[in-house]
């Protein structure tokens, strides 16, 4: 089925609000609002009415807190999901890109490895000192490939639908920083990296799709 941009749709905000904590895995209350471009006041009421329906909780972990989302709440999900999908008639886009997605994937999780990782005197978890230019180079090299083929998978997907926008600027942005000297913008945590950018977006497709994770 081919799509046209223009007919995209926009998807609710009470699925937006719920996805935003299942794809980010727990956050506050900002970044909830801000992974969508939602209200924030609205965000919060829709987050405390899903509470009370027991789909997310209030949660902290190692300093960080925000909300995270309970088993009920993933159910709801993977529901509100699935009668999107089916009503745009947008599973077919989803299932190529998905399909495509798989080696990049892969692809990704090795650059972020070597990133992190520089096998030296036969032990592969000696950690990377980023002391050589040419591994670094290298990597960021492999990453500004994988830039250059999420690009037209996104605008794939957004043609379908519109929650799926942004994923590329993102990862772009990430590796701008990394590129100038900002290294943890490649696989760091509790940041848009490379790699959490990136991992949003593998947990999008696969609750999209209503895949579990490691099927």
């Amino acid at each position: 089925m081919t799509h046209n941009p223009a007919l995209a749709r926009s998807s609710q905000p009470e699925l937006l609000v719920l996805h935003s904590v299942r794809i980010q895995g727990m956050a506050d209350d900002d970044a909830v609002a801000a992974r969508f471009g939602l209200d924030e006041a609205d965000t919060r009421e829709i987050l405390l009415d899903d509470e009370a329906y027991g789909w997310v909780r209030q949660a902290a972990f190692t300093g960080t807190a925000g909300w995270s989302m309970t088993d009920r709440g993933r159910a709801e999900d993977d529901r509100r999901l699935a009668e999107e999908l089916s009503g745009l008639g947008a599973r077919p886009v989803v299932e190529r890109v998905h399909e495509v997605f798989g080696p990049l994937n892969a692809r990704l999780l090795q650059a972020c490895t070597d990133w992190q990782l520089r096998p030296e005197d036969g032990d592969r978890l000696t950690p990377n000192t980023h002391t050589d230019p040419e591994w670094d180079a290298q990597v960021l090299g492999e990453l500004a490939a994988l830039d250059g083929e999420l690009g037209p998978l996104v605008t794939e997907l957004t043609s379908a639908l519109a929650r799926f926008e942004g994923y590329d600027t993102r990862f772009s942005a990430a590796l701008g920083k990394a590129r100038s000297g900002q290294g943890e913008w490649v696989a760091g945590t509790g940041i848009g990296s490379c790699h959490v950018v990136w991992m949003e977006l593998h947990e999008d497709l696969i609750s999209t799709l209503g895949i579990q994770r490691g099927a």
